[in-house]
């Protein structure tokens, strides 16, 4: 009796500690347009405490640098401060040139693109317009370990960053040969090949992406394909 006792025990912690790291997600929205055009969407963390605000905070702090414009790195400041600022630096710079007919846009959405016990990702596409030739897009994913909410690093994602890397350059090439419209004559800038910034999880592979200037101009716009986990399974650390 004794030892069906302790089993008891064990399963019952099991359970508890599934139930305490259980996260949901649901949608945040701020908009502002009496000043600059400002719109973000943003998935908020709840659940166990410490590591929904571990998320949140890391979420919220990359939003927060999105808008920052200054060389000052913001610090306690919330997202509402953030457009607040965003909003005062626009009407400063309608001070000094009133006669530019520009209005400030920023644009920030986000959403969890995949879920498992291992990893959560969450992808931020930012859209930022000041001025000048053409706005700024940038997408980044975010990989999440969903027991503690701290962000997983190339390392702890890949096992064979070689592997990994000769699997997405033949890939890449493969695909910018396929690409008819407007080929890549000379990607990455003539350095050798580089992985993404970062990498995403979705229900079909990981997503490579490139964005602006990472790998080709701004005119190649962003560069992003799936790998099936299938291909890669054997290069990564979590699938």
């Amino acid at each position: 009796m004794k030892k069906y006792f302790l089993v008891f025990v064990l399963l019952s912690t099991m359970f508890s500690c599934e139930e305490d790291v259980k996260i949901d997600f649901f949608e945040e929205n701020i908009e502002s347009s009496k000043d600059a055009d400002v719109s973000i969407n943003f998935p908020k963390a709840k659940g166990n405490k410490t590591v929904s605000e571990l998320i949140n905070n890391t979420i919220q702090n990359y939003i927060i640098s999105q808008t920052n414009l200054s060389e000052d790195s913001l610090t306690n400041l919330s997202i509402e401060d953030a457009v607040t600022r965003f909003n005062t630096e626009f009407k400063n710079f309608k001070t000094d040139f009133p006669e530019s007919s520009q209005k400030w846009e920023a644009f920030i959405d986000g959403e969890v693109t995949y879920r498992s016990p291992q990893v959560i990702s969450i992808a931020i596409n930012s859209y930022l317009d000041t001025g000048g030739a053409h706005g700024n897009t940038n997408i980044r994913f975010f990989n999440f370990n969903p027991n503690t909410g701290e962000l997983y690093t190339k390392n702890d994602l890949i096992s064979n960053i070689e592997g990994l890397s000769n699997t997405i350059e033949n890939q890449l090439k493969e695909n910018i040969k396929s690409d008819s419209e407007e080929p890549i004559e000379d990607f990455f800038f003539g350095k050798d090949f580089q992985l993404p910034e970062s990498l995403g999880y979705s229900d079909e592979g990981l997503i490579i992406l490139y964005n602006p200037y990472e790998i080709a101009s701004y005119s190649q716009g962003i560069i992003e394909f799936t790998i099936s986990y299938n291909d890669i399974n054997s290069f990564l650390n979590i699938n």
